[in-house]
């Protein structure tokens, strides 16, 4: 089970905000992720993907349950990653990247200038993933006001030689995974091989994947070590896109108007990613780590009256530095590290798809083109020294440069070009009271330029065959936040518990609204705000409620409090923010007998959602129930499990895609969670 994770018997690794136990005993390499998280003064956590694989891993979205500070869903049981923390991408739709948060994979980027792909992350065949919120992700290089998730993947030291997984269950999903994994002498490799298809809950949201993920190691001794990295991952994903509330309460199964009849979906037809990463341990005190990304990722959106094609290619590297000392006999860590990634190529052709729309023309004739450009650079520094015992003190710094630009070269030529130079500080500190209780508390700064997909939102074309598209680019402002996080953790009577509050002043949020002319164009509106404030509540339980001869039941909790609004707006005045719900609570009752057997019943309860600027129009608040049990033989790596979702077949949205206002209408800005679902698996692992 999962929950939080504490160590006070050691000065130099104290608690973390918010980490993960397991009933059974922790893989080194999670204790290790433990350890290493235990040192920043704040919120986060290291997510057991063997927990995860109890049940059913049927999206990415499954793996981030019971994480307090996260708002993550799979819009309409996609293989999309619809994800918030802190307020970060909150109003993210049916698109392909994701906004707010850097995504590693082994500390090397996934996050590029456009934002974040979804199809390369596939949960099965990572190993733990690590969730550093808001500010806490300085030292790896991120500035986002979401801060960073590093997935780390399975090597062949972590697995059994040969492993089989099969999902299967309701709307026609199935789920395989073939595996394998071993240590040869100074070698290592693992692969993994995932094929899936799901005819869907909803209409128009037929979807199908294949993927492979591998990587290579070498130790040249016991100091130095390479590793490479090779996925590659081909989707289509079909689009139903939006409902309106009432529409949800009656027919949630329903596509909407006119897109139902269009076929609308999006197709990645092979996104490739290769890395290496070399290891140095310089001595007992200090490592340095070098790595290199190249990724390629076209897609192929069919979701109106053009296919939007991107043809993107975009090269990262990171270094990093790490050192522990004495100083002055005081004890004391250092980390520095540059990042970057840059687009090497990025094209957007929009070409006609629907000729009904286009009288005379032929399918696949090009409507516009542009070009997109741009790089995040980020150096940081960050030291943590204990000021006296028990108590640490962070102090960090971090230079930012982030240039944008663009062309668009049919069927008119407008250009544009955007750079500045920022910095960003941090401090903290955490303090153990008592081997019982911890307090931490930072303030940091955070910068977010927008995607440069995104500047591509200015007027629209009002003639030629190009009317409706976007002609202009905007200059969007980077939105900068000053946040202030307080907290504490610890355990008494068999409970472990964290809590955090933060509190951001926000300047140029990068907020987004949805029109029926630019949904038809597969555009959004994309814009600076004025001043708004988000601040938040992070509280994370996990109870052992009895045990009897290695036997236990236990309760883990996360609840999540949200309140993001408008200062002073000239016309939404102190409106909250659409697009996330205010209170959202998981809660899972788990059995573990020591013969193996495993049950669970868990809740997942949301607070209505707010839909429109004006917070005239919402969705509805939701509960809905899940039970799972299952049997993991003793000693040996095969397991079996039955789910049930949503037993009360509740009729609820997942999440909105805000809109102006409402009047005295229901627009269609919904998105769809799944109705009741039966899924079984089984798993057999083997050397």
């Amino acid at each position: 089970m999962e929950g939080m994770h504490h160590d006070h018997t050691s000065t130099h690794a104290s608690h973390t905000a918010e980490q993960i136990l397991v009933t059974h005993h922790h893989t080194p390499a999670v204790m290790q992720a433990e350890r290493r998280l235990s040192r920043i003064p704040g919120g986060t956590s290291v997510i057991d993907a063997s927990v995860m694989l109890r049940g059913r891993s049927a999206t990415n979205a499954d793996s981030f349950k019971y994480q307090a500070g996260v708002f993550a869903q799979a819009p309409c049981g996609s293989d999309d990653l619809r994800i918030s923390i802190r307020g970060s991408g909150i109003q993210t739709g049916l698109n392909a990247t994701r906004s707010g948060i850097l995504f590693l994979f082994d500390g090397l980027p996934l996050t590029t200038p456009i934002g974040t792909v979804n199809e390369l992350q596939e949960p099965l065949g990572i190993k733990y993933t690590e969730v550093l919120r808001g500010g806490n992700g300085f030292d790896y290089g991120s500035l986002m006001l979401g801060g960073a998730i590093n997935y780390v993947t399975n090597t062949g030291y972590d697995v059994q030689t040969y492993q089989a997984r099969v999902e299967a269950g309701s709307f026609g999903y199935v789920k395989e995974q073939l595996s394998s994994g071993k240590v040869i002498g100074k070698h290592d490799y693992y692969i993994s091989v995932t094929n899936s298809y799901r005819s869907g809950y909803q209409e128009s949201t037929k979807s199908t994947n294949f993927g492979i993920n591998f990587n290579y190691g070498y130790k040249f001794n016991d100091r130095i070590d390479n590793r490479f990295f090779f996925r590659y991952r081909q989707t289509s994903e079909g689009n139903p896109y939006y409902l309106t509330r009432s529409q949800v309460a009656q027919n949630p199964k329903q596509a909407q108007e006119p897109y139902r009849y269009w076929g609308t979906k999006t197709i990645e037809p092979g996104t490739k990613y290769a890395a290496d990463r070399v290891s140095i341990r310089i001595d007992d005190n200090s490592k340095l780590m070098l790595g290199f990304v190249y990724m390629n990722a076209p897609m192929d959106h069919e979701l109106g009256n053009t296919s939007s094609l991107y043809d993107i290619d975009y090269a990262s590297g990171v270094l990093s530095y790490q050192r522990h000392d004495t100083l002055f006999g005081l004890k004391s860590d250092t980390d520095a590290g540059v990042y970057t990634t840059h687009d090497l190529h990025a094209t957007i052709d929009n070409r006609v798809r629907r000729t009904e729309a286009y009288p005379g023309v032929a399918m696949g004739t090009l409507v516009t083109r542009s070009h997109l450009g741009g790089s995040d650079n980020v150096f940081h520094v960050s030291n943590n020294t204990e000021v006296f015992h028990n108590f640490w003190l962070t102090v960090a710094g971090a230079l930012d440069y982030s240039p944008r630009s663009g062309s668009q070269t049919y069927p008119e030529k407008s250009r544009f070009h955007q750079d500045a130079l920022y910095f960003s500080p941090r401090a903290g500190f955490r303090y153990v009271i008592n081997p019982h209780i911890q307090v931490y508390g930072n303030v940091s700064r955070s910068i977010q330029p927008a995607q440069d997909w995104q500047y591509l939102s200015g007027n629209l074309y009002t003639s030629g065959i190009a009317t409706g598209l976007t002609k202009d680019w905007s200059m969007l402002k980077p939105q900068t936040a000053t946040t202030f996080e307080v907290g504490t953790s610890g355990d008494y009577a068999g409970t472990q518990w964290s809590l955090s509050y933060y509190h951001s002043a926000v300047h140029n949020e990068l907020l987004s609204v949805m029109t029926p002319t630019s949904q038809l164009y597969n555009n959004a509106t994309y814009g600076n705000a004025s001043p708004t404030t988000h601040q938040g509540v992070e509280f994370a339980l996990h109870s052992t409620l009895y045990q009897w001869a290695g036997n236990v039941i236990s309760l883990r909790q996360a609840y999540t409090y949200q309140d993001f609004r408008f200062n002073h707006d000239p016309v939404w005045g102190h409106n909250h923010i659409p697009g996330i719900p205010q209170h959202y609570y998981q809660g899972e009752l788990h059995l573990d007998l020591k013969n193996g057997f495993y049950a669970a019943v868990d809740a997942e309860v949301a607070s209505s959602v707010l839909a429109s600027y004006d917070n005239r129009y919402r969705a509805a608040p939701y509960h809905i129930y899940n039970f799972n049990m299952g049997y993991q033989w003793p000693q040996k790596h095969r397991q079996v499990y039955l789910s049930f979702h949503n037993l009360a077949n509740k009729h609820y949205a997942t999440g909105v895609v805000p809109v102006y206002g409402s009047g005295n209408t229901e627009p269609s800005a919904l998105l769809v969670g799944d109705g009741f679902g039966i899924f079984a698996g089984v798993s057999v692992g083997f050397d």
